[in-house]
């Protein structure tokens, strides 16, 4: 495509007034400029064929060849200042057309809001359990070496969202995986745990909500009640009922109230939790000495087993860039900005949350705290009859309302790739009724695991060694395919180093993990949940 100049200014002549020359760009088949691509709800308009352009440049005020653009900016695609002016940056149009990507009006609190409900949970409260094998110096270290990496890794995915360059925004993880390591090698490498962050995620939060139920529902009846309680398969019902309410919300942009009250209630829970813990004091006899094997490679893979609870309680790293996707961004703004802002609030909170936790529970309890259920499991383990049984109650209740909360956030990848096959095929928005019969049936499938295999959660250590490179290791080789770093400067390095050690530190936990169940064993009971 030829380069539009304006003509150069002829000097007027001294005994005629004549008018300022005018230049007319050339004919061509083709569009000479192109507005943003807008994101709508209807397949993208390509700019029509055959169409001419007559573009005027006064000699004397040459205007910008570049005409002002009407979309508005939260609908225009990121562009780049190098890329040529007239390369026309095209969007998928079935990104109009899918939960996480259907709306881009989202801003840093809704960020914030995400990012904190999908941050924390219940996982956290297993930290202070690592503490029992590394003792306080290791713990310290290893759980503020750990936040850290994944707030390194975090800021990497939410730089590497969109490419000025290309123009592209990587609007799922699996994406950017596709871009940087190909599309066979990504589904070998990511898929698996990025599915397993996502649905096995909700079939845990099935199994967390509908036990806490059952716990609520022993608390507000009483020691003396005689009502009869429900089983607890249909405990989990309950909770997966209320799960397919909320699903119905459309998009990701819309659960941004819910993902408020979630964070809300677990910084509530977290809060309660090692505060009523600090106040009660420290157990009798209690005991800080790191629990030791007579074999030191048991040793060491109880060391492994308890880095991977610290490297399992930071986690939400495969819905950073979803999160992103909903927000507008240009070259102006764009979204890392405000990305970025609502990350560093929302990972304050979780600092402020997660170290008390761990620090005040392990001072609290010492070695005395359960390996199952870590931190809430020790409350009502050792304080059910000193503590007000409303402090008990509205603990109970902040969990369920958050695992509610979460299941929206991570259920949204899942129903956006269910939706995804159907937007392929047809080339059109699924319709409501069909998008309410997909999500429940996402969640009542999610029901059916909980109930026929809940026993899963003993298999979080190996699997979350699994998981672990999608926090740790992939963002670090994805920036260094991306970005291209120089060879051998600090960030090269860096991301590298990092790289690596993810990498072998989640083959070491899969080893340890295989250990574990091996030698102590779990409790296979399929359909019997308890």
């Amino acid at each position: 495509m030829e380069e539009i100049t304006p003509a150069p200014i002829t000097p007027k002549p001294a005994t005629t007034d004549a008018t300022p020359a005018t230049t007319a760009a050339p004919e061509s088949s083709e569009p000479k400029m192109s507005k943003a691509a807008s994101v709508s709800r209807e397949p993208l308009v390509i700019p029509p064929r055959g169409g001419v352009d007559q573009i005027e440049i006064k000699a004397k005020t040459p205007k910008s060849l570049t005409p002002r653009s009407r979309t508005p900016r939260f609908m225009t695609p990121i562009g780049s200042p190098v890329r040529r002016a007239l390369k026309l940056t095209r969007l998928d149009p079935e990104d109009a057309w899918l939960p996480i990507t259907e709306s881009r009006n989202g801003n840093a609190y809704y960020a914030a809001f995400h990012t904190l409900c999908s941050g924390i949970g219940i996982q956290a409260l297993i930290i202070p359990v690592a503490f029992t094998i590394l003792g306080w110096t290791w713990g310290i270290i290893c759980i503020t070496a750990v936040f850290l990496w994944q707030l390194y890794t975090l800021f990497l995915l939410v730089q590497l969202h969109e490419s000025s360059e290309t123009g592209l925004r990587y609007c799922r993880y699996i994406q950017l995986c596709n871009a940087c390591f190909g599309e066979k090698l990504s589904k070998f490498l990511a898929l698996f745990p990025i599915l397993y962050l996502s649905g096995g995620t909700c079939v845990a939060l099935i199994v967390l909500g509908g036990a806490t139920c059952k716990m609520f529902f022993q608390i507000v009846c009483g020691p003396t009640c005689t009502v009869k309680s429900l089983t607890p398969a249909e405990w989990y019902l309950v909770f997966t009922c209320a799960a397919v309410i909320l699903s119905q919300l459309p998009n990701l942009n819309s659960i941004a109230g819910v993902s408020l009250v979630g964070a809300i209630t677990a910084v509530g829970y977290c809060t309660l939790i090692w505060v009523v813990s600090v106040d009660k004091g420290r157990l009798p006899h209690v005991s800080y000495n790191p629990l030791k094997d007579n074999k030191e490679f048991i040793q060491f893979f109880d060391v492994l087993n308890a880095l991977g609870m610290i490297a399992f309680g930071f986690r939400g790293h495969n819905l950073i860039l979803e999160i992103q996707a909903t927000m507008p961004s240009s070259e102006k703004h764009p979204s890392r900005v405000p990305m970025w802002r609502g990350v560093q609030v929302s990972y304050t909170l979780i600092a402020l949350c997660i170290f008390p936790l761990a620090i005040g529970g392990y001072w609290a309890y010492g070695q005395m705290i359960p390996k199952q259920g870590g931190m809430f499991a020790a409350l009502f383990a050792f304080h059910s009859t000193d503590t007000s049984q409303t402090v008990l109650g509205l603990a109970s209740l902040f969990v369920i309302v958050n695992a509610l909360s979460s299941f929206q956030i991570y259920g949204m990848p899942m129903f956006d790739e269910m939706e995804s096959h159907y937007t392929r095929r047809f080339k059109q928005a699924a319709p409501w009724w069909l998008r309410a019969i997909m999500r429940a049936m996402f969640t009542y499938g999610c029901y059916f695991v909980a109930v026929a295999i809940p026993f899963l959660g003993s298999l979080a250590g190996l699997i979350g060694g699994i998981a672990l490179p999608v926090t740790l290791a992939y963002p670090c080789f994805m920036w260094l395919i991306m970005k291209k770093p120089k060879k051998y400067s600090p960030s090269w390095w860096i991301n590298w180093v990092l790289g690596v050690v993810g990498m072998c530190l989640s083959v070491l936990l899969i080893v340890s993990g295989t250990y574990v169940v091996i030698d102590t064993g779990i409790k296979v009971s399929f359909f019997k949940p308890t």
